[in-house]
């Protein structure tokens, strides 16, 4: 923590010392129209901001263990208030949902693992990623092969689980809103995209 800390501490002198920075700060504080909502796991290695770029002010983010997007319930989750505060008061014109490699959530589904453990993460893992079948042992599927394969799925189903709320569903029939689904490897930093076209994910 004594890093982070030390970091905070001198934040605001290296904003203030910074002209453009102070002002981009200063406009930042009259409001926020962020360019999109970005939807992906709480995992401590994916980093929106480190592969997009993106600067503050231009993501509205919603993170959830395994990028799992609950089925849609009025009133219900905060995970459902941030996407409808997105849609509907920030008007983003898209929306991406974002899997990543070594998706520990994935794999502890695929896996069958026991999380008696945890059971908040059995809970929600088992609510949230019923789509996605336990592995059979011996199957000779590489591991991380099978787990790409797996979030790569979970992210197509995110998307149809998105177009279940009224505010989504108004959007995309206007035109406005457009859906993206997107892989991340942890561990070469690629990015890619799902092709409708094609079923397939590919590099963007």
């Amino acid at each position: 923590m004594h890093s982070f800390i030390d970091h905070a501490r001198d934040f605001p002198g290296r904003i203030a010392a910074a002209g453009e920075e102070r002002e981009a700060f200063g406009r930042l504080a009259e409001g926020q129209s962020p360019e999109a909502l970005f939807i992906t796991c709480s995992d401590s290695r994916v980093i929106p901001s480190l592969f997009t770029g993106a600067r503050p002010g231009q993501l509205f983010e919603l993170r959830t263990a395994g990028n799992a997007v609950p089925d849609y319930a009025e009133g219900a989750s905060g995970e459902a208030a941030t996407i409808e505060y997105a849609v509907s008061v920030l008007k983003v014109p898209d929306i991406v949902v974002c899997g990543h490699s070594h998706c520990g959530a994935v794999r502890a589904r695929v896996h069958g693992e026991d999380l008696a453990a945890v059971p908040a993460v059995a809970g929600w893992l088992e609510r949230q990623l019923p789509h996605l079948p336990v592995r059979e042992p011996g199957s000779g599927i590489d591991d991380d092969a099978q787990v790409a394969g797996s979030v790569q799925r979970h992210v197509k189903a995110q998307l149809d689980r998105l177009r279940q709320y009224p505010c989504v569903r108004e959007g995309l029939a206007a035109g406005r809103l457009r859906l993206h689904g997107w892989y991340y490897a942890i561990d070469t930093g690629l990015v890619m995209q799902h092709d409708p076209a094609a079923d397939a994910f590919l590099p963007l």
